[in-house]
């Protein structure tokens, strides 16, 4: 194969005419040709920090979409179905993955459960990280979102910590807000990343200190406008990530969509092209080819480097995606689940009270964090209420792996004047989580989800509507396309029935994470996640 047009050379900071052969896969030869092509020769996209499994697609599924916007690769957490499924679980995202010819490159997920707050459907102790770790379709220990257990020196968490330097795999990190000296022995413990930055202060002090720094912009949680300003100083040493992606965003773009935004800012092409494409095959050593003589032919062709819009996608030397449509084929795979809980009456979800207060969760847009507010009670017969007019909401997580008591409390900003919604995706342990006006709803909810062994689901006083997730409780057995319109259409049943959230699945799944301060939801209880505590509803 040969192919012509503009050549992206990005060590050198140049653009030429040329002409790339491709033979048995790989560049044989890149030379400078004079020619009319205008179209621009890249490598492909790299998203360095993502959970497919938020695209409720399976791998093979999610790659027939991402090669349309130019990815090529992934560093891909198994995190969320690790904690339903365990080890079981990653396998099965290798297995399928290494169906299409996307590259895939899985992590050891270092908290399952991520907390002992929670209940999860698994178990990935040291000995199964070190297990794994030997493994060599893992490339990396995944994101250590225990950073208490790597300040208090856990034992657990540093025998999962030495397998990856054992193995000499890098090690990602998870430390929202984390500053000061406790960053710094959490960086010496060997963590080299950080995705979870949230203020441009905060992104710096990681640079400074060692770490690779990636700038997130996913479904719910968005960083870039936050972080963006640190590319000029510090390109070398940061990347792009999506972390999570729900279906209906991905079929509209991906990193492309970042690269886009950076151009318009009027940063250099080069400096975000090395973070886009560069940067995350460099730092986990990806077998991932750069357009260089002799690398694995991995590129892509853009109409311009502004829009970034592909014109063709070639992995491996073969051509994925062309011609606005994708080459890679559907595959067929098994279905595993893990879902044991009964359904629920509406009595299940009510709580005797007669506080003046109580503690709220207010949901923040584009934030994975929240706050804690201190909120009027509103009581009925004896029990907490929904509060409309006020946007506070009774919330529930229900343990979706046995039969125990719903866990309550009450959230903001949810916006909801009727109905309910709810999803088994819950991070991390992907309980099933519900917000509503009032019990009825809520319960019709939650059982609808229990109905389905997994999925999202709005609910009103005269419909119900839900998108099923058999693979897991979190991922479609249907095509992105498919799993990608209806999640679409859910989203709109949502905002119809008032929620004012750009994404309100998405934001739903945060508010049960209890690694992400202040306050959140688990199965077992309100969480304070600032003292790693549980505390109580009523003030």
């Amino acid at each position: 194969m040969k192919i012509q047009g503009q050549i992206v050379d990005i060590p050198n900071k140049r653009i030429f005419s040329g002409e790339i052969t491709v033979v048995n896969g790989k560049i044989s030869a890149i030379e400078e040709v004079s020619h009319n092509m205008q179209q621009f020769i890249l490598p492909g996209f790299v998203d360095a920090h993502i959970h497919i499994e938020s695209s409720m697609l399976v791998p093979s599924e999610f790659a027939r979409i991402a090669v349309k916007h130019g990815t090529i690769a992934t560093v891909s957490d198994p995190h969320e179905i690790a904690n339903v499924l365990g080890i079981e679980g990653v396998e099965f995202m290798i297995n399928n993955g290494k169906q299409t010819p996307f590259k895939f490159n899985f992590g050891a997920p270092s908290c399952v459960p991520a907390t002992t707050f929670e209940s999860a459907g698994a178990v990935i102790d040291s000995e199964g990280i070190k297990t794994l770790m030997a493994n060599p379709d893992i490339c990396y220990l995944a994101e250590m979102m225990n950073y208490p257990g790597v300040l208090f020196d856990d034992d657990e968490v540093l025998k999962k910590i030495a397998w990856a330097k054992h193995y000499n795999k890098p090690i990602d990190g998870h430390a929202p807000g984390l500053r000061g000296d406790d960053l710094t022995k959490y960086i010496n413990a060997g963590i080299t990343t950080d995705h979870e930055c949230f203020t441009y202060e905060e992104g710096l002090e990681k640079l400074k200190k060692g770490m690779k720094v990636l700038i997130r912009e996913g479904s719910a949680a968005k960083n870039f406008d936050a972080l963006i300003d640190l590319l000029p100083e510090h390109y070398e040493n940061m990347m792009f990530c999506s972390d999570d992606k729900h279906p209906d965003d991905l079929l509209l773009g991906h990193i492309n969509q970042l690269c886009v935004r950076a151009i318009a800012k009027g940063f250099d092409v080069f400096q975000i092209l090395q973070m886009a494409c560069v940067n995350p095959v460099k730092h986990y050593n990806l077998s991932v080819g750069l357009l260089q003589v002799n690398d694995v032919a991995d590129f892509i062709v853009v109409e311009d480097l502004i829009h970034f819009k592909t014109l063709k996608t070639v992995i491996n030397g073969a051509v994925v995606f062309e011609n606005g449509q994708s080459l890679i084929p559907h595959t067929e795979f098994e279905i595993l689940n893990n879902f044991n809980t009964t359904k629920k009456q509406v009595s299940d979800f009510r709580i005797a009270s007669s506080s003046k207060k109580i503690r709220v969760i207010e949901a923040l847009e584009g934030q994975l964090v929240t706050n804690e507010l201190i909120e009027d009670a509103w009581i009925k017969d004896g029990n907490l209420i929904s509060n409309t007019e006020k946007d506070i909401l009774k919330m529930t997580v229900v343990n979706r792996y046995n039969d125990d008591e719903p866990s309550l409390a009450f959230i903001k900003n949810f916006g909801l004047k009727s109905g309910a919604i709810a999803s088994s995706v819950g991070h991390d342990s992907h309980n099933i989580i519900a917000v509503g006006v009032n019990d009825e709803a809520i319960c019709k909810a939650v059982n609808l989800i229990i109905e389905n062994k997994g999925g999202i689901c709005a609910v009103s006083e005269t419909d119900s509507q839900i998108v099923s997730l058999p693979v897991a409780g979190i991922m479609s057995d249907q095509d992105a396309k498919t799993i990608g319109e209806a999640y679409g259409k859910l989203d709109k049943i949502a905002k119809q029935l008032g929620s004012t959230l750009n994404a309100p699945y998405m934001t739903l799944s945060f508010m049960a994470l209890l690694v992400i301060p202040s306050l959140k939801l688990s199965d077992k209880g309100l969480f304070d996640g600032n003292t790693f505590k549980f505390t109580p509803l009523e003030v």
